[in-house]
């Protein structure tokens, strides 16, 4: 295997995010395939006992075992640090994956975390029961504030963890302002950037130190496998991720790998359309429902910070239904077009109530705090022409009385 022509990472790295989208990472073998390889091995074999001697000790270029590297995984892993600005990057089993591994690679008994309140449920898990199993100490608190980062920060505190936008209250965090608190103390931040990926708002370019992904979402785009992945310099990476990563053991398999690899060619063009469909159907629904929470309208109480960090809405926005749990469901019975699901980043359109599906495991008094309203719907916008997705909704609408 070797790197393609212009491979060299001081070329690569001035290609324009399109072009390493499709050409970023990209190895070929002898047989001078244009797409990559897959390739669908364990392990590896050696010319000589000397030489996988000299590899386990680091001392010879090459692979020892597809738990530690795997050239279409590699092929992966170089092209989102590409897309990141980041030095390096390493892929997981599942989003999940991913963001317990950028946590628990770099904290311990005694530690202390700052978090979001609103954030994907098993991210909410993770602080609210795992961390303290572990003598983890997590503050939970409202990330719209800046004033709250700093007031809940102590000595031992070594980890900032949000999500922005957040899932599924579409809270926005001010980049610049966090990371930079952050670094004015000696704080790592972890951010979860699914729900925007590289293509509309790059974290790193506002001094975040970690950036994780479910790359099951966007980065696939067709709901087709679970991926996760974390990029970070390489120092955080070869001291803390990766030795992590190399013992317990949550990789992504060499064929998702692949999928995802084939998802980023595509992905600028398709969270684009679907951040324009998602403005399409937001404005139409704006007029239509008691509560939208969408960063793309003016009507959302961030909208101006939104959109000096992201370059596109994105695709997902929620909305709350003042008849509660009843009336949500009501709407996605009527549904007709769009699909229940509780997956994002699909290029079908799906709908979701969080209080009962991604979010039921915290609880209700956990889902009050994080803004989780038994009315609220959240939808993913896909590639179907909006003006069906609208006459869907107008319908399903119609339904329950609004």
């Amino acid at each position: 295997m070797k790197r393609t022509t212009g491979q060299n990472r001081s070329i690569t790295r001035n290609w324009r995010p399109a072009t390493q989208a499709v050409r970023g990472g990209t190895w070929r073998s002898e047989q001078g395939e244009t797409s990559e390889a897959l390739f669908l091995t364990s392990g590896y074999s050696y010319d000589s006992a000397e030489s996988v001697a000299a590899r386990f000790a680091g001392d010879e270029p090459g692979m020892t075992y597809s738990r530690l590297q795997n050239p279409t995984v590699e092929m992966l892993e170089e092209r989102i640090a590409l897309l990141e600005g980041a030095e390096a990057a390493r892929c997981q089993a599942t989003g999940m994956a991913a963001m317990t591994t950028a946590l628990l690679c770099q904290l311990q008994q005694g530690d202390h975390v700052v978090a979001a309140r609103a954030a994907f449920g098993s991210c909410r898990w993770l602080t609210d029961t795992l961390f303290p199993k572990f003598g983890i100490e997590t503050t939970t608190i409202d990330s719209r504030d800046n004033a709250q980062w700093e007031a809940a920060i102590q000595p031992n505190t070594k980890v900032f963890f949000f999500e922005t936008p957040a899932n599924p209250t579409m809270d926005i965090v001010d980049l610049a302002f966090v990371c930079g608190l952050a670094k004015s103390r000696g704080i790592t931040t972890v951010v979860d950037n699914a729900f925007a990926t590289s293509a509309i708002q790059r974290p790193m370019d506002f001094g975040a130190d970690v950036v994780a992904y479910s790359a099951t979402k966007m980065m696939d785009g067709q709901g087709r496998v679970l991926a996760g992945a974390v990029a970070a310099s390489a120092q955080f990476m070869e001291e803390k991720l990766l030795p992590f990563q190399r013992n317990t053991g949550p990789n992504i398999s060499p064929f998702n790998a692949w999928v995802v690899l084939k998802g980023l060619e595509t992905l600028d063009l398709r969270i684009r359309r679907q951040s324009e469909n998602a403005m399409i159907v937001g404005r139409f629904l704006e007029g239509r429902v008691p509560k939208i929470l969408h960063p793309g309208l003016e009507s959302h109480p961030q909208h101006a910070l939104a959109m000096r960090q992201m370059s596109a809405c994105g695709s997902i926005f929620s909305f709350v239904l003042d008849g509660g749990r009843s009336q949500a469901m009501g709407l996605l019975n009527g549904l007709q077009l769009i699909d229940i699901s509780n997956n994002i980043g699909d290029s079908r359109s799906l709908m979701t109530h969080p209080a009962s599906t991604t979010h039921h495991s915290v609880g209700p008094e956990v889902r009050a705090e994080m803004g989780v309203e038994e009315g609220m719907i959240r939808l993913n916008v896909g590639l179907e022409d909006p003006q069906d997705l609208i006459e869907d909704l107008d319908q399903a609408l119609r339904m329950v009385g609004l």
